[in-house]
């Protein structure tokens, strides 16, 4: 199922948080060999995960991680502005209307669905929360599971050639891609809305000022 958790409730599920921590530590350091800090206990984290962003966390059925990703607003800090401008031109991307979605982490179990599964909870909090579109950068291993998933971002800045190839993406979220998402993931938009609003719950306020 999907979750939506702020950092600052995540000790309400310790299980589903050491698990997560440790597989983006799998996942970053151990596979993909990115230069990331993993502590004593094999867990990763950088300085953005202490700004109580919210995270889209597919639970397995024994309460452990699966997915997930990491959502913060770009009106305050967040990777693409602080670290990736030679993407972009120097051109900061800050908008209450765009978030950044970064640590798009799968565990090595993962079942085929949990990437689109992510997705569509990404497309439920822009929905819920007012916002067009989702910033991130990718490298190009990613581009192929955007597609398969049916979610390809719009590219607005790129370096590097071939398997080294860094872009920044632009993602927006229609209703048409919602249902071919859905459909490939096996996930009814009726079962994703419902794990939104169990969540937040048909009227709630948007936590920005604890993100922002």
């Amino acid at each position: 199922m999907l979750r939506y958790i702020y950092a600052n409730d995540l000790d309400k599920f310790p299980k589903l948080k050491r698990s997560m921590f440790r597989d983006r530590a799998d996942q970053f350091k151990t596979r993909l060999g990115w230069e990331v800090q993993v502590d004593e206990s094999g867990e990763e984290r950088d300085e953005y995960d202490a700004l109580n962003p919210l995270y889209v966390i597919w639970e397995k059925p024994d309460g452990s991680h699966g997915g997930s990703m990491r959502l913060l607003p770009t009106t305050g800090p967040c990777m693409v502005n602080d670290h990736f401008l030679d993407l972009t031109d120097g051109v900061k991307i800050r908008s209450p209307f765009i978030w950044e979605c970064t640590r798009f982490c799968l565990s090595r179990d993962a079942e085929p669905r949990t990437a689109g599964a992510l997705m569509l909870g990404g497309g439920e909090v822009m929905h819920g929360f007012g916002i067009e579109h989702y910033v991130g950068v990718f490298d190009a291993r990613m581009v192929r599971i955007y597609r398969m998933i049916g979610s390809s971002p719009e590219v607005v800045g790129a370096k590097g050639e071939g398997r080294d190839r860094i872009s920044v993406g632009l993602w927006d979220f229609s209703e048409e891609a919602r249902q071919l998402v859905a459909e490939r993931a096996g996930i009814s938009p009726e079962q994703s809305r419902a794990w939104f609003n169990r969540a937040f719950g048909g009227e709630f306020t948007p936590q920005l000022a604890r993100i922002a």
